[in-house]
């Protein structure tokens, strides 16, 4: 039985499952099972210790036994899918309870699919085989994502809850917001409610723009796949783009001799922005853009911003084709 993990915690090779009961007869049954099908097994007989386990190894999908003592398996993967980075693993419930107030707890709880015990080692592996081939699917979409700059998530519309993200898209979140990994900024929350509201209106929903310095990121709002979508719980799909304009102000910087600060004002002016506007961006008052603005002004032998834009816009270019 493989109950222990390497220094950094994390197996290698085959499919790892995570195996969380309370009695050693069925633990016993379904590490053999596992074993023997190729599957690295651990093993949790308790819920502090699932979470503790699922934490640091991140299986490939979680077999949890419904009723144990102290945390029970429903509490169990309430939080596993509450934190972002155990959230997408797939959670099977064992349990002898069939009632359908049971079953709809397990699902409530995050489960994707139950046995009933006795457990039958065969139907096990079947329905792990089929959760782990959709997880491994869902995760090379989730890549491929990333890999084109496209991070996504999915929120609740009602309390902004990060069903499920990518690796970028947590990353570029906590960068431009801050904040801890499962909530979802107020301002995002409050665009997706005002989106979503015109997305059933008819109308076309509008992206929002964050900046960040010289940094933007931009929200699109998308309805879930009509097989995905869960229309009571309000869920929604977010493809987020990062813009870096940090080259652009080099560019400006080299181009025309001004310093990173005077280079990152003339940026915002080429973009149309308010002296206002600026301040708001780079963390300034207005009165100390202005005074950027005049050394520009005076660098460029300018006296208009949109004399400076055109100049600032026209360098770039001849250095782009050089």
């Amino acid at each position: 039985m493989n109950t222990e993990l390497p220094e950094d915690g994390v197996p290698s090779g085959a499919d790892v499952v995570l195996v969380v009961d309370d009695v050693a007869d069925n633990i016993a049954l379904l590490n053999d099972a596992l074993d023997e099908a190729g599957y690295t097994v651990l093993v949790a007989t308790s819920g502090e210790a699932a979470l503790a386990l699922a934490a640091r190894a991140l299986p490939d999908i979680v077999l949890l036994d419904a009723v144990m003592p102290g945390l029970d398996g429903f509490e169990v993967a309430r939080r596993l899918k509450a934190d972002p980075e155990t959230a997408p693993i797939p959670i099977v419930f064992m349990t002898g309870l069939t009632e359908t107030v049971h079953l709809v707890a397990a699902f409530g709880a995050g489960g994707c699919d139950y046995v009933t015990k006795p457990i039958r080692p065969r139907e096990v592996l079947a329905r792990i085989g089929a959760h782990l081939r959709q997880a491994r699917a869902q995760r090379q979409a989730r890549n491929a994502l990333d890999a084109f700059g496209h991070a996504t998530l999915v929120v609740r519309e009602r309390n902004g809850h990060r069903v499920w993200q990518t690796a970028l898209a947590r990353r570029l979140l906590q960068e431009f917001f801050g904040g801890d990994e499962a909530s979802t900024p107020p301002e995002v929350i409050a665009w997706v409610a005002r989106e979503a509201l015109r997305r059933r209106a008819g109308a076309e929903p509008l992206a929002l723009t964050v900046a960040r310095g010289a940094r933007r990121i931009s929200f699109a709002l998308h309805a879930m796949p009509e097989e995905s979508f869960d229309e009571a719980a309000g869920e929604w799909l977010i493809v987020m783009r990062e813009s870096d304009d940090a080259a652009i102000v080099e560019a400006i910087t080299l181009a025309l001799e001004l310093t990173a600060r005077e280079a990152e004002v003339l940026y915002w002016v080429v973009k149309g922005k308010t002296n206002r506007d600026i301040g708001d961006i780079l963390g300034t008052s207005p009165r100390t853009v202005t005074k950027h603005l005049e050394h520009v002004f005076g660098k460029l032998g300018v006296e208009t911003r949109t004399a400076a834009a055109a100049l600032a816009m026209g360098r770039v270019r001849e250095l782009a084709r050089a």
